[in-house]
Order: C-alpha cells, then sequence, then structure tokens
C-alpha cells in the first residue's frame, strides 16, 4: 500500500541572496521563464538560438561563431569542453587558488589527462611569470584555468596569459562562472580559447544553463575527435581510443551541430533555461557591458567599506578580490553559523560561509546581478551589523552606514538604478 501525498503548492519564503551565489534572479528574467514552450525545430525556437548565440557574443567580447547554451548548471559547461578537448594521456597545467582549480583538477583527471597543478595559498593568484615558467617546464597541451574563485573572492589576472600560450602551442581555458558580468572579461582580446560561465551569479538568472564560447582553433580539435553513436564506432581522422569522445551529452562536435545550420538532433533544448538565458544576455546589454561591471565594482566596494567601517576585518588580497564577492574573517569568540542564522531567520538575508581551508573562518558576502544595488548593500550592513552587536561583537553604530554612504555618494549623479 502507497502513501498518499498530499503537496502544497510550491511557496518559496522571501529572501535576500547575499551569498557567493545563486543571487536573486531579474525579475524579467523570471517573466521570460514563464513563457509558454513551442516546439525545438519551431522557426521561432531557432531564431531564439541563434539570437542567443548572437547576444553572448557581445557579453564574451568575442566574433567565435560557437558561442552557445550547454543544457545544465555551469559546471556542465566546464565539463562538457574538458570532455570534448582533452584526449587520454593529455597534460593540462592547473593553476589552483580555490576549491574550483580543484574541480577542473578532477575533471581533468576524469578525462584521463595527466594532470600537473600549481598552488598557491587561498587569498592570493599567480603572476604571469610564474605560469609561463611552469608551462616551459611541463609543456601541457591546455592551461585551464579559474577567472573568478568564489572559494577565496579572488580574481585571476588572465590578460598576459594568452599570448603567453600562443608562444608556446598551449590551448587556454577559463571558467567565468563566478566573474563574467561582474568583472572585465575579453576572450578574443586575451586570446581565449575556449570560456564558460553559468547565469546563477552577475548574470542575474537561475542556475542551469551554461554559456560558453570557443575559438576556431578549438573547434578544429573537437571536430578531429571520434564519436560512438548507437554502438558503431564514426571515426574522424584519427585511429586509436586516445580521440574517443565517451560522452554523448557533453560531445560539443555533437552540440555544435545542433546549434549550426545543420539542427541535427542531438538534445531536446531546455527552452525555458534557453528563454532565461537569452533575457540575461539581453539585459546586460541594454545596461551596457561596461556600466554593469562599473556597477558591480560601486556596490562591491561600498560592501567592502561598510564592512571595515564595522571593524572587520576582509580575507586575501583586496587588490585581486572580484568586485562581486568580499571574503570577510569572522571576528575571534563569534560564532559564524550562529549569525548567518539569525540574518536569515530575522532578517531573511543569506551570507555564505566557506569551506576547505576556509571553513569556519571566513562570511563570503556578495553583491552581484540584480542584487549589485544600493539597498541590498545597506539592508545587509544594517541587519549584520545589528546582528554582530546582538551576538556581542561591539561596533560603533552607524559607522558601516557612513562608510558606504560615502562611496555612493560621489557617484549618485553617474549611476542609474536597476529596472525592475
Amino acid at each position: 500500500m502507497t502513501d498518499c501525498v498530499h503537496s502544497a503548492q510550491i511557496n518559496p519564503p522571501h529572501r535576500l541572496l547575499m551569498g557567493p551565489g545563486p543571487i536573486n534572479a531579474d525579475p524579467r528574467v523570471l517573466r521570460a521563464m514563464a513563457s509558454q514552450l513551442i516546439g525545438q525545430y519551431d522557426p521561432i525556437m531557432t531564431d531564439y538560438m541563434n539570437e542567443t548565440m548572437a547576444l553572448y557574443r557581445q557579453v564574451f567580447a568575442t566574433q567565435n561563431r560557437w558561442t552557445m547554451l550547454i543544457d545544465g548548471t555551469s559546471r556542465a559547461g566546464i565539463e562538457a569542453i574538458l570532455v570534448s578537448t582533452i584526449r587520454p594521456g593529455d597534460r593540462v597545467l592547473v593553476p589552483v587558488f580555490g576549491r574550483f582549480g580543484h574541480l577542473l583538477c578532477e575533471i581533468a583527471h576524469r578525462c584521463r589527462a595527466e594532470v600537473h597543478t600549481l598552488e598557491v595559498p587561498w587569498g592570493e593568484v599567480f603572476t604571469p611569470d610564474r605560469i609561463e615558467d611552469a608551462i616551459q617546464r611541463v609543456r601541457p597541451r591546455m592551461l585551464l584555468t579559474v577567472h573568478g574563485d568564489t572559494s577565496t573572492t579572488m580574481l585571476q589576472p588572465l590578460a598576459e596569459l594568452g599570448d603567453i600560450c600562443r608562444r608556446h602551442g598551449v590551448l587556454f581555458y577559463t571558467d567565468a562562472t563566478a566573474s563574467l558580468g561582474g568583472n572585465p572579461l575579453k576572450t578574443d582580446e586575451w586570446g581565449l580559447d575556449a570560456v564558460s560561465a553559468g547565469l546563477q551569479k552577475c548574470l542575474g538568472g537561475p542556475s542551469g544553463s551554461a554559456p560558453i564560447t570557443l575559438s576556431a582553433q578549438l573547434e578544429a580539435v573537437i571536430r578531429m575527435r571520434k564519436r560512438v553513436e548507437a554502438g558503431i564506432r564514426t571515426e574522424h581522422h584519427h585511429d586509436g581510443d586516445d580521440e574517443m569522445i565517451y560522452s554523448n551529452y557533453f560531445d560539443l562536435g555533437m552540440i555544435m551541430d545542433y546549434w549550426g545550420p545543420e539542427r541535427l538532433n542531438h538534445h531536446t533544448e531546455a527552452t525555458s533555461m534557453l528563454f532565461a538565458a537569452r533575457e540575461c544576455a539581453r539585459i546586460m546589454l541594454e545596461e551596457g557591458m561596461e556600466k554593469r561591471i562599473a556597477r558591480h565594482a560601486l556596490h562591491g566596494n561600498a560592501m567592502l567599506a561598510g564592512i571595515l567601517g564595522m571593524g572587520l576585518e576582509t580575507f586575501g588580497d583586496l587588490k585581486h578580490k572580484m568586485n562581486n564577492v568580499l571574503g570577510v574573517v569572522i571576528p575571534q569568540g563569534i560564532n559564524g553559523e550562529a549569525i548567518r542564522k539569525q540574518l536569515l531567520d530575522d532578517f531573511h538575508i543569506e551570507i555564505g560561509t566557506s569551506f576547505g581551508p576556509l571553513q569556519g573562518k571566513i562570511w563570503r558576502i556578495g553583491t552581484m546581478g540584480y542584487n549589485a544595488r544600493k539597498d541590498c548593500v545597506l539592508q545587509t550592513l544594517t541587519a549584520l551589523e545589528a546582528v554582530l552587536n546582538r551576538q556581542g561583537y561591539r561596533t560603533v553604530q552607524g559607522e558601516a552606514m557612513q562608510a558606504a554612504w560615502n562611496v555612493y555618494e560621489p557617484a549618485q549623479s553617474t549611476t542609474a538604478p536597476v529596472q525592475r
């Protein structure tokens, strides 16, 4: 006998998501997701797909033809690129400065790569010289980087790495999930061969779609790989299992054929997520990428000023922090989880904890996407100060707000409000 379950309609409580992601989606994105479904080969649908590709070329600052979506979270974009590019035995180099560098290592290991790492203490980043020295020593086929790592809140400089990779014949990939839309990223100018991202941070949408872009050079590498279709080996130029792509879902050659004019069936496109991703890009370009990045910098600086005004210590090298996430050292004698719980229970505000060597040592506070707004920053500072005082950490009342206002006042005449 089975239990009869009577479930109420989904009705989540209001939350202000001020952690490292996900964040509150822009209402326009939610409205786009509520649109009715259409067939995957309906001309309107394929037009939307083509429009989405064109919009994301501008977001990624690229002319790459293959700029499209992978259905799945941001990790799906990462895995699609690595599975479709790395052959067993390929040497790859991964500069690790946080949790997501370790993720790239894990996926590369699963692709049976020969993985070489560089590491710095969490809170630091790599100099181009150190990465070039490692490239000369390891001679990798690919350099796998994380642009912004939310685990440490640091932003790895990439601008000089493309030239280094070209000089040494290395393919250059970055995971820009946490950085795209809130920090400068110039795919073509920086010589990136592949970039992947997600919607749930600076792009202002929900998790579930992974925009990617691929250079012509990387496309050629992928097209040389082999596939297994319906149990029949299909060969492309090479013999040997080293050229096999073992994933069907993440086979970028097949996905390109689906997004391209051939429209070869590979999967059924996640229609509502495509609507969301298209709207995220449309909103970003309507605002303007430079203005959007400046907005993230403004609100990130206001949050930083407020935290310092509260007498709290920040984590990591501030010269290299992302615009959109701040690490805050939990004061000695303060229960960090109790603070987070009271913020959520009494103010409906969520901030992030951390993990790995930073577990229990820092909070991570985000100002990104739709939540990169003055009211969100000021509400969070006010609530955090109140809860800290309640838990026994004394601040000079009002200093945090004054410090944030001092950041905003010079910028008020040039900063337009975010439409709601």
